[in-house]
């Protein structure tokens, strides 16, 4: 696990600066987790879930204990998360190492994905458009190997679309 998550910091770090898809970065928790899932697996024989130690990321409005959760208003550029949703709960429950949140548009609410916190997501293949919907960034960072496995959200097409 650890050093997957490895590969991944590395990716991000190195591919997502113009990207920008990967916007809050959990790096020193995701470690921490990967290499107590390792010792979990290695030393002990045990595995957590069916995700056990496969790094991830969520989108940036889902809440994730101790995180920024903004939906990219500035009205809530100061609120950090005190507990995990519920959906983040069952990845983690489930093994998954989250290291990140992805980019959405303000408020989750349209066809680009850009807000005045985070700025815009580009689409990898193209960073004159946008990968569009509330879930671009999650789209953008999967698209452009930043993240093996994202949670997303589909309310008007984000992910359809």
């Amino acid at each position: 696990s650890a050093e997957l998550l490895e590969m991944f910091i590395k990716r991000v770090e190195r591919l997502d600066g113009t990207l920008n898809a990967v916007v809050v970065r959990d790096y020193q928790r995701a470690r921490s987790r990967a290499r107590e899932l390792d010792e979990m697996l290695l030393v002990h024989g045990e595995v957590k879930g069916v995700l056990h130690g496969l790094p991830m990321t969520v989108k940036e409005e889902l809440q994730v204990a101790g995180l920024s959760c903004t939906s990219g208003d500035p009205e809530y550029a100061s609120v950090v998360s005190h507990t995990s949703c519920e959906a983040v709960l069952r990845l983690e429950a489930a093994g998954a190492v989250i290291f990140g949140k992805t980019n959405v548009p303000l408020g989750c609410l349209d066809w680009q994905t850009y807000n005045p916190i985070y700025g815009a997501t580009g689409n990898p293949w193209d960073l004159t458009h946008s990968p569009g919907g509330s879930s671009g960034g999650s789209a953008a960072a999967v698209a452009a190997g930043l993240s093996p496995l994202e949670l997303g959200g589909d309310v008007a097409g984000s992910i359809r679309v």
